[in-house]
């Protein structure tokens, strides 16, 4: 296998595994609940281009700097990942959805897609999958590769989240998926640490 598929694939599970019980998802269920579909899809796409340019961006200039200080800086982006993702993991209370479906005149195509645009870009910033994706890309130096990869699971997830709307989420355990994939990120930021120190 290449290193570009290589980084595409593992690009590809690592966020998707991360999103699908994360506030992207989320958020996008509670948008379909409230918007036409095709506005959410044009929203949420858009927010995930410019948020994984701006990772593979950090990322990328990650890779002019000594070898051992990406180590060091891979190892926190993963290590700041695996804490959010397990707080929300072992945090207590309920894996309630919020509803957000609330009657009205409807919104135009516009607005609806401007909307979803706005609280997905918001959503992505400094979330678990962007650090990903950044020190994804400083590891491999797969820039392009790693950068599709994340695009392609965002847009995955959003897709489930649209498709299958509020019905999916009562099946789902988010908090155990948070609790694995905070796990991973953990044993990923050690692996980049042990290579500061063994390296």
């Amino acid at each position: 296998m290449s290193a570009a598929l290589l980084a595409f694939v593992t690009t590809f599970a690592l966020v998707t595994a991360v999103e699908l019980p994360d506030k992207t998802f989320v958020a996008t269920l509670v948008l379909t609940t409230r918007f036409r579909n095709d506005a959410v899809i044009t929203g949420v796409v858009g927010a995930f281009v410019l948020q994984a340019l701006i990772a593979v961006g950090f990322g990328s200039a990650l890779t002019f700097l000594p070898d051992q200080l990406v180590s060091a800086i891979v190892g926190v982006l993963f290590g700041v990942g695996a804490a959010m993702l397990l707080r929300e993991g072992f945090r207590t209370g309920e894996d309630a959805a919020h509803d957000a479906a609330r009657a009205g005149a409807p919104v135009t195509f516009p607005r609806a897609a401007l909307t979803s645009f706005g609280v997905l870009f918001a959503a992505e910033w400094g979330d678990a999958s962007q650090l990903a994706t950044a020190g994804l890309v400083a590891r491999s130096a797969q820039p392009f590769a790693v950068g599709i990869g994340a695009f392609a699971a965002l847009v995955t997830v959003a897709g489930v989240a649209v498709l299958l709307g509020r019905k999916i989420r009562s099946r789902l355990r988010p908090r155990l998926l948070q609790r694995v994939a905070g796990f991973v990120f953990a044993g990923l930021s050690a692996v980049a640490f042990g290579s500061v120190f063994l390296g």
